[in-house]
């Protein structure tokens, strides 16, 4: 469903070819059939690829165009969870490709082979979708045993952007990638994260084109923590770019693209449609509402909570007509509903299409179609996007990994009675950090007839991505559910407590992204305080709840990814009980952060005001960043420990006099 907008692009000009072929590649390539493979040391890694092998042929077959798809992998096995995890290799099998050569065997560490017959292939399916799968079923695999096979894949071509993953969390001692066209079919190619150029082989034959290749040692890449690995590991990019037998150039441009998206999801509506349409804004009630934001977010609000959204691929689901009658859809009748609705109110919008940065950062120099993954929508006047096809997200807070990232804006252009879209690159600014925050307001008493037992209110409040996950659905939370969800969010800063009061503010899903969630919770606690003779310990700090704590036993190597830019505002009153006083108060000062050309990006800043018995506690945070480089990893890890070390302060309370 991600990549549905590919089947609406128009193959706009036609394959010619006047020349004899050859035959393919896959016919003339195999495995040794005396294997003899080994580790040149002893190793202590659970698994090596000894080699492998991706060819992607372009052929012409029946005045059609055809891909071959190669995987050849020899990989060394050498620890039991490995051995689980390969025992099973499923192969890119569907209805519309067939496997034209599939077949595996096991070499044993002592140099035994044994080959998988047609009885080890299997067929299994999906009970759901009813989707049919093939699979190898490895048997004879010990420690230090090879697994090693080989499968072509006859498929419809993808030729206008794919990615072609090389890098993994294991060592690879041979890597090769070859790619094989009809000689008037010229392709582009891009190489990241430190993989080499891919390069033409200057002796291809007179039918062919050939591109490859080829590395003798690629490192594993291992996962860190809060990081993009998938988009950090070193890949390939492809796409066909001219036809030189039509002299047709920018094959897999952008420009195509946007035209293509726009004269599908921007089309002449029928009558009928019309009238459905504006039924649907009746039922919107947008009587008195003339700002456009607060239009689009009932829209948005509307849409996701009355509109059923089906992952199906069926026609009926990306009906607009239909749509609007059964309101159930998919993700196309999703966005054709967003674009009807906004074209007839004559709300400005651009189409957005762009990646999740954790997989794939959008290339804003290559242009590829496998970039094109998630649609947003993008409105010029209030420079805010809406996700339509995450139903779990609200106007004004898009997939948050979405932003952070380039993407492709598609612009309606009048010229006339004419329309038509242009696309253009830009850049996906996330939501600021202002706009998510978690607020803390605290007042703390001590019971005077027992000081180790504290009264507490607190009043939390959560705004944008914070809420997210909660305001917008609150009203399916009934009853003692709500009840439970409120005393909860008391007992995620301690468990040892008694609540005496709730209170729910701003319950209304509507008001999601236009006023904060606000619980207000008074509760009594001995979970706070020890006595220690004539002395009180108070946990200061575990009443901002427990904290994250960045722990680095290794170098770091990929960038820190956070989801979103957030805030952090505590205030904590004390009223200091008549007769004592604190005596180490100056351990409640912290300051760290980390500042680039004068703009404060991370933060932890804590800090104190003593007024007689009164004491008020500062304990803010910001993170103005969601990318973090290496190079100001540990100024952000310092940051973020911050809270982690306020989380540990323990105040002193002394009687004041003997």
């Amino acid at each position: 469903m991600k990549n549905k907008y590919l089947l609406l692009v128009i193959l706009l000009f036609s394959f010619q070819i006047t020349f004899s072929q050859e035959l393919p590649f896959f016919k003339s390539y195999d495995w040794d059939n005396n294997p003899s493979y080994n580790i040149e040391k002893e190793s202590t890694e659970g698994m090596i690829a000894i080699k492998e092998k991706i060819v992607t042929e372009f052929y012409f077959e029946e005045n059609s165009l055809i891909e071959y798809f190669l995987e050849h992998k020899i990989l060394w096995l050498n620890a039991d969870d490995k051995i689980e995890d390969y025992n099973k290799i499923y192969l890119p099998y569907s209805s519309n490709s067939s496997l034209e050569v599939n077949k595996a065997r096991v070499i044993t560490k002592e140099g035994k082979v044994i080959n998988l017959d047609a009885s080890k292939i299997l067929t299994a399916s999906n009970k759901e979708t009813g989707k049919e799968y093939k699979y190898f079923a490895f048997e004879g695999i010990t420690k230090g045993s090879f697994i090693e096979y080989i499968y072509v894949v006859k498929k419809s071509p993808t030729y206008k952007g794919k990615k072609l993953n090389l890098q993994a969390a294991y060592n690879k001692e041979v890597v090769e990638f070859d790619l094989f066209s009809p000689k008037n079919l010229v392709f582009n190619f891009k190489s990241y994260n430190n993989i080499p150029a891919v390069v033409p082989d200057t002796t291809s034959t007179k039918s062919k084109l050939h591109w490859k290749l080829h590395l003798n040692k690629l490192e594993k890449m291992e996962k860190e923590n809060l990081s993009a690995y998938n988009a950090s590991k070193g890949f390939v990019v492809y796409k066909l770019d001219k036809n030189t037998a039509n002299k047709i150039s920018d094959i897999s441009s952008y420009s195509k693209v946007s035209q293509n998206i726009y004269r599908y999801y921007y089309p002449t509506y029928k009558k009928k449609t019309i009238e459905l349409i504006h039924k649907f804004i009746t039922e919107l009630k947008l009587e008195g509402i003339k700002e456009e934001e607060s239009i689009v977010r009932k829209l948005d609000f509307f849409i996701k909570t009355n509109v059923f959204t089906s992952d199906i691929a069926n026609d009926d689901l990306q009906n607009l007509d239909q749509i609007l009658i059964k309101k159930v859809m998919n993700e196309t009748g999703a966005l054709k509903l967003y674009v009807a609705i906004l074209r007839t109110l004559k709300i400005k919008h651009e189409l957005v299409i762009t990646s999740d940065r954790r997989y794939l950062k959008f290339d804003n120099q290559f242009e590829a179609n496998n970039f094109l993954v998630d649609f947003l929508i993008y409105f010029p006047k209030t420079k805010l996007y809406l996700s339509p096809n995450d139903p779990d997200t609200r106007f004004g807070f898009p997939a948050p990994y979405n932003t952070d990232n380039y993407g492709l804006f598609i612009k309606e252009v009048k010229i006339g009675d004419f329309k038509s879209a242009i696309g253009k690159i830009k850049y996906i600014k996330p939501v600021k950090s202002d706009k998510t925050f978690d607020t803390m307001l605290i007042t703390v008493d001590f019971n005077k007839e027992n000081l180790s037992e504290n009264n507490i209110q607190l009043d939390r409040s959560f705004n944008g991505y914070y809420a997210m996950d909660i305001q917008p659905f609150i009203h399916l939370i009934e009853g003692d559910k709500k009840k439970q969800l409120i005393d909860a969010l008391a007992e995620s800063i301690h468990k040892e407590i008694e609540i005496k009061k709730r209170k729910l503010v701003n319950g209304n899903p509507e008001l999601f992204g236009v006023k904060p969630l606000q619980f207000i919770i008074d509760f009594t606690s001995e979970a706070f305080v020890e006595k220690a003779g004539r002395k009180y310990l108070f946990k200061l700090g575990e009443l901002i709840g427990a904290q994250m704590q960045l722990y680095q036993e290794k170098e770091r190597v990929l960038p820190l990814e956070e989801r979103f830019q957030r805030s952090y505002f505590r205030t904590i009153t004390i009223n200091i009980p008549e007769g004592y006083k604190i005596t180490n108060l100056e351990d409640i000062n912290i300051n760290n952060s980390y500042s680039e050309k004068g703009k404060e990006l991370f933060s932890f800043k804590s800090s104190f005001e003593l007024t007689g018995n009164k004491l008020k506690i500062t304990a803010d945070e910001h993170y103005r960043k969601n990318i973090v480089d290496v190079s100001i990893y540990e100024k952000y890890r310092k940051v973020i420990n911050s809270a982690a070390d306020f989380n540990k302060i323990v105040l002193l309370l002394e009687p004041s006099s003997k």
